[in-house]
């Protein structure tokens, strides 16, 4: 099936660049069109498949001007303030053309959509539809009631929602890489996080239908999945008879034997849930990519209690040893927030002394952004100032910087088996693929004919503080 790009954006730390649909969606001939953005995280932007899915079955067709749609959508994120004002933001922009174009409706999908429903209707009256993360299916109903003028809401939260049975329309950059979501919500309440007021209770998908996507995708031509969910590590997915339990280390073992040619990637992993029996799984399939994005948040046990993290400075330590001790090659990736209520000097010290040890290979780093309704909001006063706030987190971003680099730097002269994903950002003589590790490597076309979604043998030649440099040392394509 061919691609062909919408301007629907992908705003995402984990995954930047334009969004596509499938041509067929594009192309045919159909009664409305719609445009969807999405900001936020890998779940934000799987949601994204599922709705355009959805809409899909419904006769609708995508466009890449949303001044041209009938039908423009935000998947938003409510994880920090500034992700709001974004999305506000663009939303305004929206509203103004609607001025010219009254009949077009806008519609907030996700976590800020449930959490601000009342000031998004009414109070600002931005939009016409209000839908939650597992209301997707309502959504063309929703769509028929703000067409009579009504405005089209539903925030209700579900205990059972995973749509296993829908087949996502694949919204990426190419073809080569996607997500395939594994489970919903979060039981985990840390005191900073909206997650589980606005995605609800944890539920996992049904096994086999994510089996029988990703054997899908691979049949398609993708040579890459990531598994997703809020804490991958507590899938747990029982049949509706109770003799067939299958955990995230089962999942991950079943997924990478689908083919050795497909690579697969998971995230997030609380460090409380990583066992044992998944890290071996990991080290035993080639194909399971060596890299564990293990958030941290901060490095001093005091604070971690405040946060409810449920794991000490010293366990998180242990942990990452026991990581190493069974994968030494296991890139480790990293969230951190700095400022959080009553944190001290010391305490920040001691997120910076946790970075030195762990060498992360990469981390996303905030300053910390109350949430309403959060337990940290109920609970404590948000008391460090916001200069110091941006003060620390500089300094987190300024060692990070230099973990990055000394990470590269040891993989100079190293080989790597690097998945091309497509051009290089700087130039289109150069491709650019990721390694197991997640790292992005550079290297010249010329003379090798390689294709996207091939895989090519790269000796690292140099680097930066972000990516690395390299050379096609033979030519095992597959």
């Amino acid at each position: 099936m061919g691609l062909l790009e919408i301007p629907g954006k992908v705003h995402d730390e984990n995954r930047q660049g334009e969004a596509f649909l499938p041509a067929d969606l594009f192309n045919g001939s159909f009664r409305k069109r719609f445009y969807i953005e999405s900001y936020g995280c890998a779940m934000n932007f799987a949601d994204s498949e599922v709705v355009a899915s959805i809409l899909g079955q419904e006769g609708f067709g995508a466009t890449r001007n949303y001044e041209e749609a009938d039908l423009v959508l935000i998947n938003t994120c409510s994880i920090r303030e500034k992700a709001e004002d974004t999305v506000r933001k663009r939303l305004k922009e929206f509203r103004r053309n609607k001025e010219q174009n009254p009949s077009m409706l806008i519609g907030v999908l996700g976590c800020m959509a449930e959490r601000l429903k009342a000031r998004l209707l009414e109070e600002e009256k931005l939009v016409d539809l209000v839908i939650g993360p597992d209301a997707y299916r309502s959504l063309p109903g929703l769509v028929k009631e703000a067409e009579t003028g009504q405005k089209g809401v539903n925030v209700l939260l579900s205990r059972e929602e995973t749509y296993a049975d829908i087949a996502p329309v694949r919204l990426d950059s190419g073809g080569i890489t996607s997500f395939v979501s594994i489970m919903r919500g979060c039981n985990n309440m840390c005191s900073f996080c909206v997650v589980p007021f606005t995605r609800g209770r944890e539920r996992s998908r049904d096994a086999h239908s994510v089996l029988s996507e990703i054997r899908d995708l691979y049949q398609r031509g993708y040579r890459e999945v990531t598994l997703l969910g809020q804490n991958v590590d507590s899938y747990y997915w029982v049949d509706e008879q109770g003799d067939q339990a299958v955990t995230f280390a089962d999942l991950l073992g079943k997924a990478a034997l689908v083919s050795p040619d497909l690579r697969i990637r998971f995230s997030t992993s609380h460090p409380k849930d990583i066992t044992d029996e998944v890290l071996h799984t990991m080290a035993r399939h080639e194909n399971i990519c060596k890299c564990i994005h293990l958030p941290v948040q901060s490095g001093s046990t005091r604070v971690l209690q405040l946060m409810n993290r449920t794991y000490t400075r010293e366990w998180y330590m242990a942990k990452l040893n026991r990581i190493r001790e069974i994968m030494p090659d296991c890139s480790i990736t990293s969230d951190m927030i700095a400022g959080f209520c009553t944190e001290t000097e010391e305490d920040h010290r001691e997120t910076l002394s946790m970075m030195e040890f762990a060498k992360y290979d990469f981390s996303y780093m905030y300053f910390y952004s109350e949430r309403p309704g959060t337990l940290a909001a109920k609970r404590y006063e948000d008391d460090i100032p916001e200069a110091t706030k941006k003060r620390r987190l500089q300094e987190i971003v300024d060692l990070q910087g230099r973990l990055s680099k000394e990470s590269n730097q040891k993989d100079l002269g190293k080989t790597f088996r690097v998945l091309i994903e497509g051009d290089s950002k700087k130039s289109a003589h150069d491709w650019v693929g990721r390694n197991s590790q997640n790292k992005a490597i550079v290297f010249p076309k010329a003379g090798h004919g390689y294709t996207r979604g091939q895989y090519a043998s790269v000796k690292v030649t140099g680097c930066t503080k972000a990516t690395l440099l390299g050379q096609v040392v033979e030519e095992s394509r597959i």
